[in-house]
């Protein structure tokens, strides 16, 4: 677990770099302060650590973990790019169609994987042992698809109006808003741990925020004195 979400500098860093963004001092701020978040609440996970598994498999999925990482950076920057360069629309039909081929694709792969390695021979047990029954079973699966769907959709939406980095570093912050969301619906335990990398994960998205209102600021100005040279002339 913790493997998982120190990993999420990278995917962050690495769309900053293929968006040819440039690396201010707040961006890359925001970029350590958010992976510092997240990893926090992996270290609060009482998850962590390999029980049973031997070494060289747990390495495997270590490796594993950093190559899916990069691959989803890659993702959504090739995405920012499609739009950009590719569609050149501006209309919601347009997200929709890149999350429904996204989705078919990973569909078709993940059911090969599901069938190649035999791991569908023990969906029926699964069936079985679940705690609250089979309804509820088949219900978590197919409430989770639809969750699941939806932020999808929300995450190609974020690239298409903003950027990939800037969908990153919203989802890189839900991740330390979900257990303020655990404590309000769930009531679970909220600890000082919790606590902290919220509030790590609000300054680096306030650092983020304000990174881009200082472009802002500097984009209008720039317009300003265009139009004044153009009165003028």
């Amino acid at each position: 677990m913790i493997k998982v979400e120190t990993v999420n500098g990278w995917p962050l860093l690495c769309k900053l770099l293929a968006s040819q963004s440039f690396v201010t001092a707040l961006i890359l701020n925001s970029v350590v302060i958010l992976s510092l978040s997240a990893a926090l609440i992996a270290v609060n996970d009482d998850s962590d650590g390999p029980s049973g598994v031997p070494k060289g498999k747990f390495l495997i999925g270590f490796l594993c973990t950093l190559g899916a990482s990069a691959l989803y950076s890659l993702l959504l920057s090739f995405m920012q790019l499609s739009f950009q360069k590719v569609l050149k629309k501006e209309t919601f039909s347009v997200v929709l169609e890149m999350q429904i081929c996204t989705s078919v694709v990973a569909s078709c792969l993940s059911s090969t994987g599901l069938f190649a390695s035999g791991e569908w021979k023990s969906l029926q047990h699964e069936l079985e042992v679940f705690g609250t029954g089979r309804v509820s079973y088949v219900l978590t699966l197919v409430w989770t698809a639809i969750t699941w769907q939806v932020c999808a959709v929300g995450v190609v939406g974020l690239i298409f109006v903003v950027s990939s980095l800037f969908s990153n570093v919203i989802s890189t912050l839900s991740l330390a808003v979900t257990p303020l969301a655990a404590l309000v619906v769930f009531h679970d335990k909220m600890n000082g741990v919790k606590v902290i990398a919220m509030l790590l994960a609000l300054c680096g998205f306030a650092s983020y925020i304000y990174q881009n209102y200082i472009d802002d600021k500097k984009a209008r100005r720039l317009q300003t004195h265009v139009r004044e040279i153009q009165h003028t002339a």
